[in-house]
């Protein structure tokens, strides 16, 4: 096993390389996410907001993972101090944290992923994060690696995402277009023309201050616009979705067949 720790999905939006293209994961299984990290995608996003994620659950398909070269970002429900520390020990790089509206709660999740003095992350030795034990010089090297995403999803969030963008700490900004368009008063609408224009602004001044900006989105179409807007990594799908599309299509086919019996 390795003894270096090395985020190369931090590497490529922090270095400016082309829109990195991911995969939004929700199954909750590790063979699942095994099999998404085959397929050639540069990130999958295990989702533990909305779907079924434990930290036993996410620790297993991080194991799943860890011998492909797709990166694995981790989206907790929450922000708290205390579910950051136990994502960071079982080895979590990427941590996409939702709702964050203000630049305090920016700052507060940026002091999360820090050990002291700087940060308030508790100090552990023996987790998988530092390969128990066997990384040299871990405690002092791991806040480099580890990528702190803050997904702004509110009127809120764009009244300050300046503010936020500029926070020390806060590695990139995410858009979360499904709770935006909502907040706007576009609900299950992130197409809509004001929503379309937020998610640009949002762009705009995260890209100002010196930061990469992501965002999901299922449409393909409107995928294809946020990259050549100049967005540093774009979500293009969702594996519920896909297997339950994909699998809805095979069914009309095959009743289409029996239908000509």
């Amino acid at each position: 096993m390795p003894t270096e720790i090395v985020n190369s999905f931090k590497a490529a939006i922090l270095g400016g390389r082309p829109s990195q293209i991911g995969l939004w994961s929700c199954l909750a299984d590790p063979a699942a996410a095994e099999l998404l990290s085959t397929t050639g995608f540069d990130w999958i996003l295990l989702d533990a907001e909305h779907a079924p994620n434990d930290l036993r659950r996410l620790m297993g398909q991080l194991q799943a993972t860890c011998a492909s070269a797709t990166q694995v970002l981790v989206r907790p429900p929450e922000g708290s101090a205390v579910l950051i520390k136990q994502l960071l020990d079982i080895g979590a790089l990427n941590l996409l944290i939702p709702m964050v509206d203000t630049p305090a709660q920016a700052a507060q999740i940026a002091r999360a992923v820090q050990f002291p003095p700087a940060g308030i992350r508790g100090v552990a030795s023996q987790t998988r994060a530092g390969r128990w034990g066997d990384v040299p010089e871990y405690l002092n090297r791991a806040r480099s690696e580890i990528c702190l995403i803050a997904q702004v999803e509110s009127r809120a969030a764009v009244e300050n995402v300046d503010a936020i963008a500029a926070v020390e700490g806060i590695d990139a900004l995410f858009v979360g277009p499904m709770d935006l368009a909502a907040s706007l008063g576009h609900l299950g609408a992130p197409g809509a023309r004001e929503v379309v224009e937020a998610v640009e602004h949002i762009a705009n001044r995260v890209h100002a201050v010196g930061k990469p900006i992501g965002i999901l989105t299922v449409d393909e179409q409107q995928a294809a616009r946020y990259i050549e807007f100049g967005f540093d990594f774009v979500a293009v799908g969702m594996d519920t979705m896909l297997l339950r599309r994909e699998a809805a299509a095979l069914r009309r086919r095959f009743a289409r067949e029996v239908a000509r019996t």
